[in-house]
């Protein structure tokens, strides 16, 4: 899944990113597409437990893919 969250003001790309993410079953992934680098968003993540990847843009927009752990890892 894509979720592009370019145009939109603060915080609703977070706002936005959340709420797709509550929906993922874990081991499935979630590409969004931002303006700029996501740092708020990254402290959720961490939290929340998530792993991510971000790659810059030629056109200066962050693409980050966002992925559910799997529980289970934990033991």
């Amino acid at each position: 899944m894509i979720l592009d969250n370019r145009g939109l003001e603060p915080p609703q790309p977070m706002m936005r990113t959340l709420t797709a993410l509550a929906k993922l079953k874990k081991g499935e992934a979630l590409k969004i597409i931002n303006d700029r680098r996501p740092m708020f968003l990254f402290e959720q993540l961490d939290d929340l437990g998530y792993t991510y990847q971000t790659q810059k843009r030629s056109d200066g927009s962050y693409e980050i893919t966002i992925e559910k752990k799997d529980d289970d890892d934990d033991g």
